[in-house]
């Protein structure tokens, strides 16, 4: 008997939640509809973002010789990397393009400064940005937003770098060491122009820096054999500057220096984003939720 009445009981309850967002169905339509007009416009104003991908591999390479006691504390001291990974030049290479002084000459030796602060779109017709000229005048050749200090008109490398890291991914296989690099971008062409030239500014800076270390450890070396004459140790020095001109003759005829291009970037077809569908049906959904939630309120306290 208790049974029936609780089931009697909810079937009325329902019976009336049902009734009550009957009567305020006009509500709830014109909130729904709303949110998805409001939505629709939303997602029609968000330009298109295209991504670029390129796959590499992190170049491998022999170890160093390996040099037992005081001989090993010489090399350390002229600099000579010995038994390195190359893992670790992987994480080395990865962390300095993501670093501000990397990225602030990359900006500056492409000219991208207005491209990553005053972009806002991509004529597809004549493959042109679209500059919004509330913050670049294309005509006049000058920036001319309102910036609160200590910000100025024009953006500093600082801002642009925090800009296009937000446009850049990078990602790293654990367990093949495999490096994907990608950049997403109102326009395909630049992003894939701009995630080749950030791979071949990368193994071009790893290069540069490793031949400047090993053209100054044969300096060094170099100098220590004008004042040794323990056969061992001389034995030693020159294997250490074999090793080292074997660094250099590399760093000067290898062009993928680090990062070894498997999977080239390609200008991209289709957008990746936004999700413009998806946005309509989410705010459609939490329109409709909202709508009867209030309708819902508007009932039950006009019944109190």
């Amino acid at each position: 008997m208790t049974n029936e009445v609780l089931h009697t009981s909810d079937e009325v309850n329902l019976r009336e939640l049902f009734a009550a967002i009957w009567q305020g169905k006009w509500l709830v339509i014109i909130i729904t509809t709303l949110f998805v007009a409001l939505s629709v416009i939303y997602a029609l104003s968000m330009p298109n973002i295209y991504k670029s991908e390129v796959l590499l591999a992190p170049v491998s390479e022999e170890s160093g010789l390996k040099v037992p006691g005081q001989l090993g504390g010489l090399a350390a001291l002229a600099g000579v990397n010995i038994g390195s990974k190359s893992g670790d030049k992987t994480s080395l290479a990865l962390e300095i393009i993501k670093s501000r002084d990397f990225l602030g000459r990359f900006i500056e030796q492409n000219n991208l400064l207005v491209p990553v602060m005053a972009a806002k779109g991509w004529s597809q017709s004549d493959d042109s940005l679209i500059i919004d000229p509330e913050i670049y005048d294309v005509v006049g050749e000058q920036w001319v937003r309102v910036a609160q200090p200590p910000y100025k008109a024009k953006p500093s490398l600082l801002e642009a770098h925090e800009k296009f890291l937000e446009l850049l991914t990078i990602a790293k296989d654990k367990e093949s060491g495999m490096v994907k690099i990608s950049i997403e971008y109102v326009s395909p062409y630049s992003a894939q122009q701009w995630v080749s030239s950030l791979v071949k500014a990368i193994n071009n800076e790893m290069r540069q820096r490793e031949l400047t270390e090993a053209q100054n450890s044969i300096s060094y070396l170099s100098k220590q054999l004008e004042v040794t004459n323990i056969a061992d140790v001389r034995a030693m020095l020159f294997s250490l500057i074999e090793e080292q001109t074997k660094t250099v003759m590399l760093a000067n005829v290898r062009q993928e220096y680090v990062f070894k291009t498997v999977d080239p970037a390609v200008v991209a077809e289709k957008k990746s984003k936004p999700a413009r569908a998806l946005m309509v049906i989410l705010s459609a959904m939490l329109g409709a939720i909202l709508s009867v939630l209030i309708v819902l309120v508007r009932y039950f306290s006009n019944k109190i």
